[in-house]
């Protein structure tokens, strides 16, 4: 049976390509999409070249309403209406696969409680690139042995927020096995402040914005006398497709909200 789904931000780069991914999957199918600017109107008045033709509609709350069959909520699009979609989707017995960025600590913490007493899977997750997973997953790994990191994550000029959330995802994935500690000269002084980056128990982030990238992340370890660095670039929004696919299927089997596409894999 096939899995009904709901894109949220049809319009966007990576709402585009969740709907292009859709189309190709047979297991899938869109029943719907969320756009705040064309509701009553169906994907294909709006985006011509998808091959679908879906109704839009304005909230969430009216689309899952009208479509008392859907599966799962796929939404790409910004922190504040990420928010509202996932915790709207819950409410309605709908499981959430959520690659907006942004959230905070607290309302992680909310959607998943809303997630358990629902018992409705849900995956938040900072990257659906399966290479970039890894990267962190390695970072993690290589931590043990080269407490001195730092991480620079690079990305278009659009994102709205610095840093990203793979690299605040990172940072947390590396603290579990490295104790935390002050790098470089312990007088150390920013003659220009944040020359040296966000600190997350000592480690530095440093976030790149500028046109022409999509979305590229590397992990500086240093020791004495060498460096080991773990990097991972995506070069086209295609390269997130694998996850969304990966955590639509894995939604219809949890129970629980799941952070970090790591820890399905």
């Amino acid at each position: 049976m096939a899995i009904n789904v709901v894109i949220a931000g049809p319009r966007g780069k990576m709402g585009s390509e969740a709907v292009k991914m859709v189309e190709k999957e047979t297991e899938f199918r869109l029943v719907a999409c969320i756009d705040r600017k064309h509701g009553g109107k169906t994907l294909q008045e709006v985006v011509p070249h998808f091959s679908i033709d879906v109704p839009i509609y304005e909230d969430a709350e009216t689309c899952f309403n009208e479509n008392n069959e859907v599966d799962v909520l796929v939404d790409l699009t910004v922190p504040e209406a990420g928010y509202q979609h996932t915790k709207i989707a819950l409410a309605h017995h709908v499981r959430p696969v959520v690659g907006t960025t942004g959230f905070s600590e607290s309302q992680i913490e909310e959607l998943s409680s809303i997630s358990n007493s629902q018992n409705v899977g849900c995956l938040i997750a900072p990257n659906f690139a399966i290479g970039a997973v890894l990267m962190m997953k390695f970072a993690k790994m290589a931590a043990t042995y080269f407490p001195d990191v730092d991480i620079i994550e690079k990305h278009h000029d659009n994102k709205l927020d610095a840093p990203s959330g793979t690299a605040i995802k990172t940072a947390e994935l590396i603290r579990e096995t490295r104790t935390a500690k002050k790098q470089g000269h312990p007088n150390e002084k920013e003659t220009l402040p944040g020359a040296r980056g966000a600190d997350i128990d000592g480690i530095k982030i440093h976030s790149v914005r500028l046109p022409g990238l999509v979305a590229h992340q590397e992990v500086i370890f240093g020791s004495d006398g060498q460096t080991l660095t773990i990097k991972h670039d995506s070069m086209d929004r295609a390269s997130f497709m694998e996850g969304v696919k990966l955590g639509i299927n894995k939604v219809m089997e949890e129970r629980r909200l799941i952070y970090g596409l790591e820890n399905i894999l």
